[in-house]
């Protein structure tokens, strides 16, 4: 078997231990191996990083084990070649699971280069993706409790739901700070409604005479007081994305303070920006700022990583599943991956066939009679990765295709796919357009 790699080392990540193995090939092809256990402390992982480059190790493997294997990678990251492997990529023999034996493996295969390493983005990218990611917590958690509010209000016979479309809305929220107030008049608690809401002043008060009691109004200004709290966290989260965003945007190119020497080479201008890919991605339909920044956090700006739009969709599981043994197709399964970026992608598709005349809604509704909803709206965001993956590519927003166009299309496949079912039954036909046949 080929050895890629003379000096590497594979790590075996727990909670408060790490396994380590070196494994050391001389020039005459005899191997040396290394056996030591380390805490997980950062006194004891830079003891592993010395250790490491005492034996003169250039790559270093682990698994992908939760969140346990980001400390290691904060500290060995630029000194070793790291390679965060998936585990089930990995996996040993049965009936030979010990720690030392996981680690021996892991820099058995990756010594032989027969382990492929996960995408790990640049720290500025991870840092992107950690606020985005809490972002996408807070705006989760505060829709839980706007959902345990109208548990509440239905507790007291309030049927505001029923009519408003958002209970935190404005007058809805008017409304809800007076019953916490102890306002019990219903005329009064209509009539805080405001612009079209004002029409169904009739329908609120039917929908405001309740049986709130003192423990109703406890529990509903408790939740007003979290979604506040959550409101001034996504806020300052927003902030603090625009701040990151801004502080990767390359300087101006007349700038006093930038030395010539440190001035950026063309090919480095000609880069998208992680500004310009935001609005790049924020120009597809179904998509949004917040959504463009959590992409962007998750894929990054450039297309580097990804050789075609094709690995794209493959890397981000929105791709079927490629399982086939004895010409017989098994399995058709997307698998597991960032979920963050299915589930953004998956959400951005839900928004875009909701534009009726859009390609995507086209696209969607095409699909939808033949295979089940789900599985139309998971081809929409593989769409949608593949439209925005060549945007980046090309440096373009987003332009809907003409309709006449697309429609004149889409009859010249729909002809040519009747002529072709004429055929098969014994038919010769001869398709010419009405205004042809005409003259």
């Amino acid at each position: 078997m080929d050895l890629f790699h003379s000096h590497g080392a594979g790590l075996d990540v727990h909670k408060q231990s790490v396994v380590a193995h070196a494994r050391i090939t001389d020039a005459k092809g005899h191997v040396t191996r290394h056996t030591r256990t380390f805490g997980t402390m950062t006194i004891d992982l830079l003891n592993l990083a010395a250790w490491l480059l005492s034996l003169e190790i250039t790559h270093v493997a682990m698994e992908s084990t939760g969140e346990y294997w980001k400390p290691i990678y904060n500290i060995l990251e630029g000194s070793f070649t790291l390679l965060v492997v998936n585990a089930q990529h990995i996996k040993n023999v049965p009936g030979r699971k010990t720690d030392v034996k996981d680690a021996e493996w892991i820099a058995d295969l990756l010594c032989h280069g027969l382990v492929r390493g996960s995408f790990i983005p640049p720290q500025a990218q991870r840092d992107l993706r950690d606020l985005t990611r809490q972002r996408t917590n807070l705006v989760r958690d505060r829709a839980t409790v706007v959902n345990r509010l109208q548990k509440v209000l239905e507790w007291a016979n309030i049927k505001l739901a029923a009519v408003v479309s958002d209970v935190v809305g404005v007058s809805a929220r008017e409304m809800l700070a007076a019953i916490v107030d102890g306002q019990s008049d219903v005329s009064v608690l209509a009539d805080l409604a405001r612009g079209r809401m004002r029409e169904k002043r009739a329908v609120l008060e039917a929908a405001l005479s309740g049986r709130v009691r003192d423990h109703h109004r406890f529990v509903i200004a408790s939740h007003l007081e979290q979604i506040d709290f959550l409101d001034a966290q996504i806020a300052s989260f927003d902030g603090q994305i625009v701040a990151c965003v801004n502080e990767q945007a390359p300087p101006p190119p007349d700038a006093p303070d930038t030395p010539p020497a440190a001035a950026p080479s063309t090919s480095d201008t000609d880069e998208v920006s992680w500004e310009g890919a935001i609005e790049i991605w924020d120009s597809v339909p179904g998509i949004g700022r917040r959504l463009a920044e959590q992409l962007v956090a998750e894929i990054g700006p450039q297309m580097r990583e990804f050789p075609s739009a094709a690995h794209l969709a493959s890397w981000a599981k929105v791709a079927p599943g490629n399982r086939e043994s004895a010409g017989k197709r098994l399995s058709g399964k997307t698998g597991k991956g960032n979920r963050w970026l299915r589930t953004s992608l998956v959400q951005a598709a839900h928004s875009a066939v909701k534009v009726k005349s859009s390609a995507l809604a086209i696209y969607y509704r095409r699909l939808a009679k033949r295979m089940s909803g789900k599985k139309a709206m998971l081809a929409v965001a593989h769409k949608i990765l593949t439209i925005g993956y060549r945007l980046l590519s090309k440096r373009e927003l987003y332009s809907e295709p003409y309709v006449s166009v697309r429609d004149a299309r889409r009859t010249e496949q729909l002809a040519a796919q009747m002529q072709r079912r004429l055929e098969r039954l014994g038919y010769s036909v001869r398709i010419e357009p009405l205004t042809a046949s005409a003259t």
